[in-house]
């Protein structure tokens, strides 16, 4: 079944119920179905035996809760339209292979996969299957990063050429105590550290900002704290990076080993500069003035100062999920079954694993692996006939949160 052919919207099933399923994912949909009436949740499936005991203390009856994706599937055959997998990494493939084995949409928490050979695989097999795949990319729908959208497409500060991206946390995010804690420092759930974590929030929004995707990366990480996983399976703590784009850099810096928990996110452009701390955002806008060209140049800015309020202490961003419910139903109705986030998606994981590559090698600077095979995935499923290279006239196109350039 279709949504189309469904008289009460979209039926899915989210597997894994840790803090992200419990405190971001289920709480939106559930919010979703009671005032709009468009989704409905009917199942979740979860390995551990507390978890599923307190799923079926709290969640609303008639939710049914099983053991594994396995069993869920199988029972629910014919009732579902989707799943949501908000499983550890490690499980995302094997969930998204056996969800579209059986017709159903995917939704998928980031990162899609551990490493670029299984990230292809999926977006194939969803190709294959025409059924949508669509990652969780929340952070382009905070209030702040929306803002920010806005000046960008105004052409207040004119065609950007370097971003930063700093993400400051004071540790991993911790798991529920019924099954582990620490398993974001166990390379053999998590498929890395922070980089697997978080690179993927960061470098999609990269993409947009710089209008374009990057030819190389070079990154440096380490590993304070090792106390956290069995020896041998240790991540990083500690990762920066600097990308090369056609026309710009940008780098980005991410930590667990933090005095506080924020963001830092600057926008630099030909004419001015977005800066982004949290809720807060400042915008500066250059103009000329009269008087001798040295030193900072002839020209002064204006500045404009707002806070927009984004909730970046909640760890859930239960509040950015329904934007994502919205571009996933979208994206369905269209047919986009590999679509704009699923390519963004696979590339996330190409600079996370080039990232690692070149810190092994001493940070050497490592060229991208070309992906036409990804751009000539259509979002029908469909290889288009011709693919050019990303130009500012299609901007609009390649990066739709931006709109044409100004």
């Amino acid at each position: 079944m279709t949504m189309q052919n469904r008289s009460n919207g979209l039926r899915g099933a989210v597997v894994g119920y840790g803090f992200i399923s419990e405190r971001g994912h289920l709480p939106a949909w559930l919010s979703r179905a009671a005032n709009r009436g468009d989704v409905s949740i009917v199942a979740v499936a979860d390995s551990c035996p507390a978890r599923r005991e307190k799923a079926r203390a709290v969640l609303p009856p008639g939710i049914r809760v099983y053991a594994d994706h396995e069993s869920l599937l199988a029972a629910e055959a014919g009732n579902l339209d989707f799943v949501d997998i908000a499983a550890p990494p490690n499980a995302h493939e094997e969930i998204t292979h056996a969800a579209l084995d059986r017709g159903l949409h995917v939704l998928c928490e980031k990162p899609i996969a551990v490493s670029t050979e299984a990230a292809r695989r999926m977006l194939l097999h969803a190709k294959q299957a025409r059924r949508v795949f669509m990652p969780c990319h929340n952070y382009k729908h905070a209030p702040v990063i929306q803002a920010v959208r806005k000046v960008l497409s105004s052409g207040a500060i004119g065609k950007v050429r370097l971003v930063t991206l700093e993400t400051f946390r004071n540790t991993h995010a911790k798991g529920v105590t019924e099954w582990n804690r620490d398993w974001r420092r166990d390379h053999r759930v998590a498929g890395g550290g922070i980089a697997m974590d978080h690179g993927s929030h960061s470098f999609y929004l990269a993409f947009e900002w710089m209008a374009s995707h990057p030819t190389s990366i070079t990154a440096k990480m380490s590993t304070l704290q090792r106390n956290f996983a069995v020896a041998g399976h240790e991540v990083e703590d500690d990762f920066s990076c600097t990308l090369t784009f056609p026309e710009g850099t940008a780098s980005a810096r991410l930590t667990w080993n933090a005095g506080v928990r924020k963001v830092l996110y600057t926008i630099h452009g030909e004419h001015g500069a977005i800066t982004v701390q949290d809720d807060d955002l400042e915008v500066a806008v250059m103009r000329a003035v009269d008087g001798e060209d040295v030193g900072k140049g002839a020209v002064e800015w204006s500045f404009e100062k707002r806070a927009v309020s984004s909730d970046w202490m909640d760890a859930s961003h239960v509040t950015w999920f329904d934007a994502v419910i919205d571009q996933f139903k979208a994206a369905i109705a269209r047919d986009e079954f590999v679509g704009h986030e699923a390519r963004e998606s696979f590339r996330c994981i190409q600079l996370i694993q080039t990232a690692y590559a070149s810190s092994r090698d001493r940070s050497r600077e490592l060229p991208l692996e070309d992906l036409t095979w990804l751009d000539a995935v259509d979002a029908s499923g469909e290889a288009p006939a011709s693919r050019r290279r990303v130009s500012e006239r299609r901007v609009e196109a390649q990066f739709p949160e931006r709109g044409a350039p100004r």
